[in-house]
């Protein structure tokens, strides 16, 4: 037993519960607990330049590995309430970050203090668990059970907010004693497992839906292993991709309203049972409740019991982590298959890989300004197998949802419900922050890059380096499609006429930002494309840069202002604006193929 500061103490619960980095921003309300940090010298510090940002950087870090918890740590006020868009985020994909905050004296907080704000209430609403210690003595143990929740059921973000007299009150603590709590997590059963494999056996067209909680789980070769010991076709979520390589027979493609692929719809369509594991039926995978239950059976395996029938209600539903689950529906399956129990699946997976092969989208551009399915097209063919990407809402992830390749889990780094613009960026330097030798590379629209476009600073102090591709067609992409329903074009435009650019006719010019200029400012690398033919080289020439600087290196593309990027309002009904493919005559029937038609450009943009 030995005398410390809460704060040494809440240092040392944190090494012990495995944390090794933290990003942040110092301020005056909780320099003791950075003043603990520097006493130990522990874990490693990265400074942001925006709160906000700081906690994306902790969903990066925690998203990149299994079993990493990131920490973002600010001062009182504002940097509680900067980090509310990265707990809302961390909440909604199920994602563990802590975030520890300064706050005035106790004595003051009922006192309009400076900087003083009810952190707590604040942030109930989007984390497990949000609390203001009041008592230098509950801080280890508001430490400790902040990893317990984190990890318990639902993984889940946590704030603990401490009043600067609290950091520094003095406690007796004994690290020799502490032990990280057991998390808890719900395990399906035997006869469960039995029951969902008698129906999945009972269906002729069945199909599984792999979500993010397989991924959480570190399950993702068990869902393998499930899926050729069945047969079955997998279709993984948006935060489910990579969990099944998208080369393997059995990987049946995306479905959904946007974040989707042709054959993975097609598929989906014509399937008549549904074994869901680790999702939650989000609405831009499901769209109506309606067209996408009709005619089929479900079975939902999800670890936190609020969701099942959330959306809607699965004809079984199982609590269950989804390793826990994947074990037992292995271990089952295998003794069928043994005793000859189990369907033979090929003439189903056939189909569907079929579809998969022959239902395509065009990729192919080769016209100036550039097409954003051409730069997927050549990033596929550069970045290859082992590349991790990372993105969030946007045509831009839309369209790479559409045409990228993910082949391993945490390969694609997403933020799939909350998608707060901005996000890209500091994700990635979490990402390298948590990995220093992974491949990758962040995806951004213009806007996305411009809203935390100063993090670039970050990676350049730090030594964090990654491509950051953007793709720059100076709109708002995704709204403006969208007020195509309402016939405008109405204040989504981003161009004007940079001054700054150069006089010569340059179509940059009329671009607005010169992201280019503005990266090189914050002591990145940056790199222009403007035609096809120079995208290999630009590629080649930013891995080169980073590794020869390490920095980040941002390779801005300049695409056509209006592109109309494939989605419906149900998964039945996806326009597809631009040419799509059809290798097989037979399914154009089927599919309601029709010959490409031009690409719908209604409305043209008012400055075009």
């Amino acid at each position: 037993m030995a005398r410390m500061r809460a704060v040494d103490a809440a240092v040392l619960v944190l090494e012990r519960e495995g944390v090794t980095c933290a990003f942040g921003v110092p301020g005056a309300a909780i320099n003791p607990f950075y003043s603990a940090l520097r006493a130990r010298g522990s874990i490693r510090h990265v400074l942001a330049r925006h709160v906000e940002a700081a906690s994306h950087m902790a969903e990066g870090y925690t998203r990149a590995k299994a079993g990493n918890i990131g920490l973002c740590v600010g001062t009182s006020g504002p940097a509680g309430t900067d980090m509310i868009t990265g707990l809302y985020s961390a909440q909604a994909d199920s994602i563990p970050i802590l975030c520890v905050t300064g706050q005035a004296p106790r004595a003051k907080l009922h006192k309009e203090d400076f900087q003083a704000v009810d952190i707590e209430s604040i942030a109930k609403p989007v984390t497990k668990w949000a609390v203001t210690v009041r008592e230098p003595a509950q801080v280890p143990g508001a430490f400790q059970q902040a990893f317990h929740l984190m990890r318990s059921g639902r993984p889940g973000p946590v704030l603990i907010d401490l009043p600067v007299d609290v950091q520094v009150g003095e406690v007796e603590f004994d690290i020799d004693a502490y032990e990280p709590l057991v998390p808890y997590k719900p395990r399906a059963n035997r006869r469960q497992v039995e029951k969902a494999l008698d129906m999945l056996e009972a269906a002729e067209r069945p199909l599984i839906v792999a979500g993010g909680g397989i991924i959480n789980a570190d399950a993702s070769d068990l869902l393998v292993r499930f899926a050729e010991l069945t047969g079955v076709p997998v279709v993984p979520t948006l935060m489910g991709w990579g969990a099944i390589p998208d080369d393997h027979p059995l990987m049946a493609g995306m479905v959904g309203l946007q974040t989707s692929h042709r054959y993975g719809n097609a598929s989906f369509l014509r399937s008549d049972f549904v074994l869901g594991i680790g999702n939650r039926w989000a609405n831009r995978h499901t769209g109506s409740v309606e067209t996408y239950t009709k005619g089929r059976t479900f079975v939902h395996v999800d670890i936190e019991p609020t969701q099942v029938g959330r959306v809607f209600a699965p004809d079984l539903g199982i609590v269950s982590d989804a390793g826990a689950a994947l074990e037992l529906l292995v271990e089952a399956a295998a003794e069928r298959k043994a005793a000859g129990r189990l369907k033979d699946r090929t003439a189903w997976s056939a189909e569907c890989g079929h579809r998969k092969g022959t239902m395509l989208r065009r990729s192919h551009f080769d016209q100036v300004p550039l097409k954003p399915q051409r730069v997927y097209e050549e990033m596929n063919r550069h970045f290859g197998r082992d590349t991790c990407y990372v993105t969030t809402i946007g045509l831009s992830q839309i369209a790479g949802a559409q045409f990228l390749h993910v082949y391993k889990p945490r390969h694609w780094i997403n933020c799939g419900q909350a998608g707060p613009l901005g996000w890209t960026l500091p994700a990635a330097l979490g990402v390298r922050a948590a990995d220093p030798d992974r491949r990758i590379v962040a995806l951004s629209g213009d806007y996305d890059f411009q809203f935390l476009i100063e993090e670039l600073a970050v990676g350049a102090q730090h030594k964090l380096p990654f491509v950051q591709v953007v793709l720059n067609n100076s709109y708002l992409g995704l709204i403006r499609q969208a007020q195509r329903a309402f016939q405008m074009d109405f204040e989504v435009s981003l161009a004007f006429e940079n001054i700054n650019a150069p006089a010569d006719g340059d179509p940059v010019r009329g671009y607005g930002v010169d992201h280019v200029a503005v990266a090189e400012g914050l002591g990145c690398k940056a790199i222009r494309v403007k035609s096809p033919n120079e995208i290999p080289g630009a590629f080649a020439q930013a891995e080169a840069l980073m590794a020869e600087h390490q920095v980040p290196v941002v390779v801005e593309f300049i695409v056509e202002r209006v592109t109309n990027i494939a989605m419906g309002a149900e998964i039945d009904a996806v326009n597809e604006f631009e040419e799509v493919l059809c290798l097989d005559p037979a399914l154009k029937k089927e599919t309601g193929w029709v010959p490409a038609a031009p690409a719908k450009r209604h409305p043209q943009p008012v400055d075009a």
